[in-house]
């Protein structure tokens, strides 16, 4: 991963908000100019995920400290596996030190329980996708996790795709005695940028029966049970075939309540993509270590 000037700018304001007026104890303890050799190690399996960040943290501080990785992003190491050696002053590298492991532990936990969520539908079409439910600021950081550990972005925000969503709806109807999901794709094709993708959320099979025969890129299966989101598959085939495949690309997505004990079973039933917030709001951080040789 190229560190883009964004990304040095939030490595800064990290060690910033670490440091403070200084590390008084490493300034108490350790001569400056005392070399020192280091590993850095995880306390348990992951898909690593960081490793150019973290680099960068040990540099900011010294830019005389050398940093070897021995793995790249994407590697699956095991408990105790060493994938970087640091060598340089030991000031700096003991004050870069809690920066630099909360970013690799914190995006190599977003990579691992992707990967997890890949390998489990791995056998099946349906592609693993993240959402917008991130850390403010920090977005970018954690799709990039995602697709280090095999997932795919979704919309990376409000402009790369129109997504209609039950709130739209809710709002638009506060102005009209009503208004129909049909009614907001015409809107959506009418009035939005002719580039861009159109999906459409739906809770159950007679909004999905609905907006079926308009075409939408994507469909939203949000929160349906796995009965319905089978039919609503079996409905979206049959009318594939009825148009004979000829301009009827759209997709289906499962939406909400989506774990590690259920994925599989959605990923069996044919949908074509299964989009899960917990990828980034739940990731558990991988414990990493930094020890002196």
């Amino acid at each position: 991963m190229i560190i883009k000037p964004k990304t040095k700018r939030i490595i800064e304001q990290a060690l910033k908000e670490d440091i403070g007026a200084g590390d008084i104890t490493t300034r108490s303890v350790i001569p400056k100019t005392q070399q020192g050799k280091f590993i850095v190690l995880p306390n348990e399996h992951c898909i690593v995920c960081g490793i150019a960040l973290t680099e960068a943290c040990f540099t900011i501080i010294d830019k005389d400290v050398h940093f070897r990785p021995m793995v790249s992003d994407g590697a699956y190491v095991s408990k105790g596996k060493i994938v970087a050696h640091i060598e340089g002053r030991c000031y700096g590298v003991l004050i870069a030190e809690r920066a630099a492991l909360n970013f690799l532990g914190w995006l190599s936990g977003i990579s691992t329980l992707t990967n997890k969520f890949v390998n489990a539908v791995k056998n099946y079409k349906a592609q693993i996708m993240d959402t917008r439910k991130t850390i403010p600021t920090l977005r970018y950081l954690q799709k990039y996790a995602v697709k280090i550990g095999g997932g795919k972005n979704h919309r990376m925000g409000l402009y790369d795709q129109i997504l209609i969503k039950d709130n739209h709806l809710s709002v638009v109807s506060k102005y009209k005695k009503k208004i129909s999901v049909t009614v907001a794709i015409e809107k959506a094709r009418k009035y939005g940028p002719k580039d861009k993708k159109i999906e459409i959320e739906v809770k159950n099979l007679g909004e999905f029966k609905e907006v079926l025969s308009l075409n939408p890129d994507i469909i939203m299966l949000d929160n349906m049970k796995i009965n319905d989101v089978k039919e609503a598959v079996q409905l979206r085939d049959a009318y594939r075939i009825k148009k004979g495949d000829i301009g009827f690309k759209t997709l289906l997505e499962v939406s909400g309540n989506v774990n590690l004990d259920n994925v599989t079973e959605i990923a069996q039933t044919g949908v074509d993509r299964i989009s899960i917030g917990a990828l980034t709001h739940s990731a558990p951080a991988i414990d990493f270590s930094l020890k002196a040789e």
